[in-house]
């Protein structure tokens, strides 16, 4: 998953305060990668599995939400990681008028199951 690309592309998540979630036993070792930025009523989720499978969605956040397992989306996206990670990058704050704000049911790359998602490391950015 580590190709320049999406190494520049990871840098700016993390400049732009993103929290990332490292799944799996060490760096050697990644199920995938995860990160996340919560707007408060919302949240903006990205899941790397690969250099071609990745996947964006933002979803509402309720409470008892796992960001992971989405009941619902307002916007998806599922690509290679170089691209997922530029859609997610692009997309409007919630409140503008560009922003996603319909709802969708979230396809199957959305879901990032409980048994997949340990151990993790948690790094926030801030």
């Amino acid at each position: 998953m580590s190709v320049p690309v999406v190494d520049d592309l990871l840098v700016e998540l993390r400049r732009r305060r993103w929290w990332v979630h490292l799944f799996g036993r060490d760096r050697e070792h990644l199920v995938a990668v995860g990160a996340t930025f919560e707007w408060g009523s919302c949240v903006d989720v990205l899941i790397l599995r690969g250099e071609d499978d990745a996947s964006a969605f933002r979803a509402p956040v309720f409470p008892e939400t796992d960001l992971f397992v989405p009941s619902v989306v307002a916007w998806q996206y599922h690509a290679s990681a170089a691209w997922t990670v530029r859609a997610v990058l692009t997309l409007d704050e919630p409140g503008h008028p560009g922003a996603p704000r319909g709802v969708e049911v979230p396809a199957a790359g959305c879901v990032l199951p409980p048994q997949q998602r340990r151990p993790v490391t948690v790094r926030p950015t801030r």
